[in-house]
């Protein structure tokens, strides 16, 4: 018999729902609030946690969170309720490493079919690292990037954000890994005098948020979407296994984050010592390449958002525009640049 912990401050509710899930086979524990609730994982360690998000003493963001610190608690299966539907506190609980999200009032139908699904997750998980650690067929394995991404297609969550939207906020917890469907999206951060500094710009078939592979480390960045992006995200803890039992991926990821690490690095060499044309130029060209467009189809990038990429102050980077508009190596068209020699960009860049 499988053991529910509940967890959940209003009386009715948590009286109902025990009653419910005890007639459907499983057995209950019940914490009236956040901290009764840490305390009884810790010590029962439960099959899967159903909470609630505000409570009195210790909110279920905060259970979620000292339970992910604990590696004996990390892996139960979390599984939020709420009578919050807005989205931004939807996303904070999946950052944070929840499984599911169910908003009250739910049907009985909804919360059994959220555990019986999360519970046969884990069992087919279990099965298969132990059948992949007694006998692994070669062909089973993920044994380049591409079937990663593969990977992500046809496991990760799906996610959309409309232009503009937040991904992720530094100082957040990191639990999953981003691969873009379709769309746009730059990870910056603010420096200490409060200017925005572009870390990198990710397309199409990229990944992006693989700053660290360890659970529930904070973010050191910020996502924002620069159009409508379509995109699918993975658990870290899922993406850690997949490298452990693949060697010859773990490789060429290795491989991968070096070249990224190698472009970092030349974009840092030319914010440091490029000139402002030089760097105005090296940014164009940069987003040609990075978006695959021809050089007639333009960009349509925010100049803020091109200049913290450059690293030169916006109104430098405006003025370098209509420099280079006068002289003929490039055409603007309200946000749309097009360039209309890209021989020359490339001899400044």
């Amino acid at each position: 018999m499988k053991t529910i912990l509940l967890i959940e401050d209003d009386p009715v509710l948590r009286e109902s729902t025990a009653e419910l899930l005890e007639l459907s086979g499983y057995k209950v524990i019940t914490a009236p609030h956040g901290r009764k609730g840490v305390t009884l994982a810790k010590e029962k360690l439960p099959d899967i946690i159903v909470c609630d998000i505000m409570m009195p003493e210790l909110d279920g963001y905060g259970v979620l969170d000292e339970l992910s610190g604990d590696k004996n608690t990390r892996q139960i299966p979390f599984i939020f309720l709420s009578a919050k539907t807005e989205r931004r506190e939807v996303r904070k609980g999946m950052d944070l490493g929840a499984d599911d999200y169910l908003t009250k009032p739910f049907e009985e139908a909804e919360l059994t079919s959220a555990i019986e699904s999360r519970l046969a997750k884990v069992s087919i998980l279990k099965e298969v690292v132990s059948e992949n650690n007694a006998s692994r067929e070669p062909e089973d394995d993920i044994l380049n990037i591409n079937e990663l991404k593969n990977f992500f297609f046809d496991e990760g969550e799906y996610l959309t954000f409309e232009e503009g939207d937040l991904i992720y906020s530094e100082g957040n917890h990191s639990n999953y890994i981003f691969l873009i469907e379709e769309g746009m999206v730059k990870t910056h951060r603010i420096e200490e005098y409060g200017k925005e500094l572009i870390t990198s710009i990710s397309k199409d078939d990229d990944f992006f948020g693989y700053y660290s592979f360890i659970q529930n480390t904070p973010y050191k960045e910020s996502a924002t979407a620069l159009k409508k992006t379509n995109l699918y995200g993975v658990r870290k803890d899922t993406f850690a296994e997949i490298l452990r039992s693949n060697h010859k991926l773990a490789i060429e990821l290795v491989e991968f984050l070096a070249e990224d690490l190698a472009g970092v690095k030349e974009q840092l060499l030319q914010m440091a010592y490029g000139s402002v044309r030089k760097k105005t130029a090296n940014t164009i060209h940069r987003f040609v390449e990075k978006l695959q467009r021809r050089t007639d189809e333009g960009i349509r990038i925010s100049r803020n958002d091109l200049a913290s990429v450059a690293g030169i102050a916006p109104e430098s980077f405006i003025r370098t525009l209509s420099e280079f508009k006068k002289e003929g190596l490039i055409a603007i068209e309200g946000r749309n640049i097009k360039v209309l020699n890209i021989e020359g960009l490339q001899n400044m860049s």
